[in-house]
């Protein structure tokens, strides 16, 4: 990461699976003018692309290989692998469940991090993740952890589901997001928590233009918003 990388803003968004992270940063990057990375796709994508090989995903340098080797796009809504628009099978639950489980591996995280971090340019970044704000970006002016009870999320999960033509089972998402929950907490690598100085939003009960307000009035408050880099 360079001298001007490090300048550049960045408005990290973590939090726990279905928390709204993902639209909400982009829908805060669309009112700064900024650019978005999704870093859980990353793991997705990995998960994906190790399904479609078959490769053991036991063999932790093997899914590291994979990763530092994915041909990505990311262009709108749509996730190109290999040529291929891939962003709703990267949204699948299975995917996302071995995502979850691969995610804790060394050799995966360290073949990702200078990918992700080379998203960050000019004139600013919004990051969601689960470690954003205490691994990949520290020195972020804005640190967001967001939460929501599982409930919340869970029904979420399920309405996005079945608006995209998939069945889905409310008492199988609560499950299963309870237990990836506890995966992601518990995890000896880079474990899902806020970062020391991350300020936390609870949006079990906010819309998305109330999380994406108190987003925004958060970083209207930091002195990097008042020096000319929010659009």
């Amino acid at each position: 990461m360079n001298s001007t990388n490090s300048q550049t803003p960045v408005i990290t968004i973590d939090g726990p699976t279905a928390s709204g992270k993902g639209t909400i940063a982009h829908r805060v990057a669309q009112v700064l003018g900024w650019s978005v990375l999704d870093s859980g796709a990353l793991y997705r994508l990995s998960a994906l692309a190790c399904l479609d090989r078959g490769v053991d995903t036991a063999d932790e340098a093997a899914v590291a290989a994979v990763a530092r080797e994915l041909d990505v796009q990311f262009k709108g809504e749509h996730v190109l692998l290999e040529g291929r628009d891939v962003a709703a099978r990267i949204r699948d639950e299975e995917v996302g469940n071995l995502a979850s489980a691969i995610a804790p591996q060394m050799p995966l995280r360290n073949a990702l991090l200078a990918r992700q971090r080379a998203f960050r340019c000019g004139p600013g970044l919004v990051a969601d993740g689960r470690d954003m704000g205490t691994v990949v970006f520290p020195d972020a002016p804005l640190k967001i952890f967001l939460e929501a009870d599982v409930a919340a999320r869970a029904e979420r999960r399920c309405k996005q589901l079945k608006e995209k033509g998939f069945s889905a089972n409310l008492a199988n998402l609560m499950k299963d997001m309870e237990a990836r929950d506890h995966r992601d907490r518990t995890r000896s690598v880079a474990p899902l928590c806020p970062a020391l100085d991350a300020n936390t939003i609870d949006s079990s009960t906010l819309s998305i233009d109330e999380t994406v307000s108190a987003v925004l009035d958060l970083w209207s408050r930091t002195p990097e918003s008042k020096t000319g880099t929010r659009a």
